[in-house]
């Protein structure tokens, strides 16, 4: 809008001329009037805002009105005073300015440029119906500016979305987080943990240290969920992540372990705060909690940082890749933004970054990219898709055939006519954040939540935590661990645990059934499965992982490997896990194992016995056909003699839980003979 309006001033400044009052070629011939428009026109570009420190337009709409007392039918007065008034975001009173300009004369503009211009505020305030009317007069004008009719096309679709919108708006009840967060200054962008209870964002602060007339930055606030579910005061981050500079827009990795964030250079272009260099205009850094402590940011490593304008990253639940938004070199680069994707190499670095297709990113500017931890939907901002005018939300899901589908308007009232962005939806899907100056809140920018409607949810997730730990001392272990569709055999997760504590927190889609398989070097290959088909009143899944060194004669389940009712045929899904056994065996080249079957006491002794060796020897003949040589494999049947649970502890559980006992004791194991 700003940019439409200078175009316009110009204009006016060419008619009216800057020099000494005129009192030739206004619509008035009121000296006074003349005198008090003209000390307004000059106003703004002689005086500063005492507050802003910018152009003193108050003063000029002060003195345009002044010269309407005069002659309320004094044309560019009104035009300027209209001017004058959106500066100010003053809409209503500019909206007046405009509308009396055009009944005073409806033909004054020779391209019905006044109309364009009411049209952009009436869409603004929401006035559809009447944006659309003037929308209509300026583009049947053969003489309208050919770039602003095809902004008027845009405008027109926006404003007859709106209208339908209206007629259906969705329940939609934004509630303040709260002053643990919220303040007199401006917050916005917020991140959140997987688990829901910790929050990062950012906040502009008054710095008496920052250069120039603006005291002003950004820097990351953290607030954590208390038992009665309020959050608690917010506290800035450590001061080698915080600088003097701007820090901003920040994305945390699920375990809230690593955090991905934008920085942008002083006044010398150089210095990205704290000394870190960066490679042009703003770009991505990166940073890592080691135990309670965040490490100094770095340069994102990789080809994602460029001589462009980088920022709004979005990891995604697994770590493995990133959306974020890119613009043009330059400080206007956010005027024409897109959305961008780059995936994390094995060796560490960020791959080059593509840009998302032209069906989602716009002709205009898009923001606020954010990928939910179901790795399936796509939340973000544009000022180009049909929408209630501004910038407006929009989603998009992941296509089976791996594209993105087009995108979904939030709607009304989540999307209003004027900006919306920095949306954050929760891993389970139900309770959505947004940043809005919206009346009743503490100041400036608030951050709200509200229930986010079914139909705009994403793929429920949960979240999977615990300790990775020596079975033997109970030592913390920062094992490596990958969560594996067991269907699929898609690597759904791939993580690591805290280097100090061993602790893991991760997102988990539900509606799969999962493989976990835990290593680290000098340990036995881990192995669980658990199913997320029907995960009815589940939050989260805790499960602590005990590690077994190679040393140590423990036998391990191999609980992903399946066979058919009484046969001995690996089923298909049982090749992820062997898969993952074989790995283990090729970097551990000098270990033997004993490949072991057991089945349940159920059903005659001497034939579990068969099966249980036959299953074992299953295993063993699928090893040796990846490569593994026979003379570090041996297979036994065990049967019945060594169950995990004994038949007199299955008969005290609940009839529900026998049968899954039971299945515990049928079951592959493995476990070294020589190291």
């Amino acid at each position: 809008m700003k940019y439409i309006i200078l175009s316009f001033s110009l204009l006016l400044l060419a008619a009216c001329g800057t020099a000494q009052p005129r009192f030739d070629g206004y619509s008035t011939k009121n000296k006074k009037a003349i005198k008090l428009f003209e000390q307004g026109k000059e106003a703004p570009r002689l005086s500063a805002d005492p507050r802003t420190k910018g152009p003193d337009y108050a003063t000029g709409l002060k003195l345009m009105n002044q010269s309407l007392e005069k002659d309320p039918n004094f044309l560019e007065a009104h035009l300027f005073a209209g001017e004058f008034a959106e500066y100010l975001r003053d809409y209503d009173e500019a909206i007046l300015h405009y509308k009396r300009a055009l009944e005073i004369n409806p033909t004054h503009s020779f391209s019905n440029s006044t109309n364009f211009y009411l049209a952009n505020l009436q869409q603004a305030q929401g006035q559809y119906g009447d944006a659309i009317k003037n929308l209509d007069i300026f583009m049947q004008n053969r003489n309208a500016n050919v770039e602003l009719v095809l902004q008027a096309r845009d405008m027109r679709a926006n404003c007859e979305f709106a209208q339908k919108a209206l007629e259906s708006p969705l329940d939609f009840n934004p509630i303040n987080i709260g002053p643990g967060i919220n303040t007199a200054d401006p917050e916005y962008f917020p991140t959140i943990t997987v688990d829901g209870k910790t929050i990062l964002f950012t906040r502009r602060i008054e710095d008496g240290r920052v250069m120039g007339n603006f005291k002003e930055q950004e820097d990351f606030f953290v607030s954590s969920l208390s038992d009665k579910n309020i959050w608690g005061t917010a506290i800035a981050m450590p001061d080698n992540v915080n600088t003097v500079n701007n820090e901003g827009a920040p994305t945390l990795a699920a375990d809230g372990r690593s955090l991905v964030f934008v920085a942008c250079p002083d006044a010398s272009g150089i210095d990205y705060g704290h000394g870190r260099l960066g490679r042009g205009s703003c770009d991505l850094f990166y940073t890592k909690k080691l135990g309670s402590r965040w490490s100094d940011p770095i340069n994102l490593p990789g080809l994602v940082n460029s001589f462009h304008w980088e920022s709004q990253p979005s990891l995604s639940s697994d770590g493995k890749t990133m959306y974020f938004i890119r613009g043009i070199r330059g400080r206007n680069a956010t005027d024409d933004s897109d959305i961008y994707v780059t995936h994390l190499q094995e060796d560490g670095t960020w791959g080059k970054a593509e840009r998302l297709p032209n069906y989602i990113n716009s002709p205009k500017k898009e923001e606020s990219v954010l990928i939910h931890p179901d790795g399936k939907t796509l939340y973000f901002a544009s000022h180009g898709h049909v929408g209630m005018g501004g910038s407006d939300l929009f989603m998009s899901r992941l296509k089976d055939d791996g594209t993105w589908g087009n995108p979904i308007n939030l709607g009304y009232p989540i999307n209003t006519p004027y900006d919306e962005n920095s949306l954050m939806v929760s891993p389970e899907g139900e309770v959505a954040f947004f940043a809005s100056n919206r009346e009743g809140g503490y100041g400036d920018l608030d951050i709200y939540y509200f229930i986010m409607p079914e139909h705009l949810r994403p793929t429920r997730t949960l979240y999977f935590e615990g300790m990775v730990y020596d079975i033997v001392t109970r030592r913390p272990i920062p094992g490596k661990f990958k969560l594996i569709d067991i269907k699929t055999g898609e690597e759904v997760v791939y993580s690591e645990a805290d280097n100090i504590t061993g602790e893991f927190t991760v997102s988990l889609p539900v509606n799969r059934e999962y493989a976990l398989n835990v290593s680290y070097p000098g340990y036995s290959f881990y192995s669980k499965n658990f199913n997320m088909t029907d995960p009815e009143g589940l939050d989260a899944v805790h499960m602590d992982v005990p590690l077994v060194p190679l040393n140590v004669d423990t036998p391990v389940s191999l609980e992903n490997v399946f066979f058919d009712l009484s046969k001995s045929t690996l089923r298909p899904e049982s090749f992820v896990e062997l898969d993952r056994l074989v790995e283990f065996l090729e970097k551990n080249a000098t270990i033997s194992i004993e490949l072991g079957g057991h089945t349940d006491t159920r059903g005659d002794a001497k034939e579990n016995q068969i099966l249980s060796e036959a299953r074992a020897k299953s295993v063993y003949t699928y090893l040796i056909g990846k490569g593994i040589k026979a003379d570090r494999l041996a297979y036994k049947g065990y049967g019945e003699t060594l169950p995990k649970i004994s038949d007199e502890e299955i008969a005290k559980l609940p009839s529900a839980e026998q049968n899954s006992a039971h299945q515990s004791n049928r079951r592959t194991e493995y476990k070294t003979t020589k190291k």
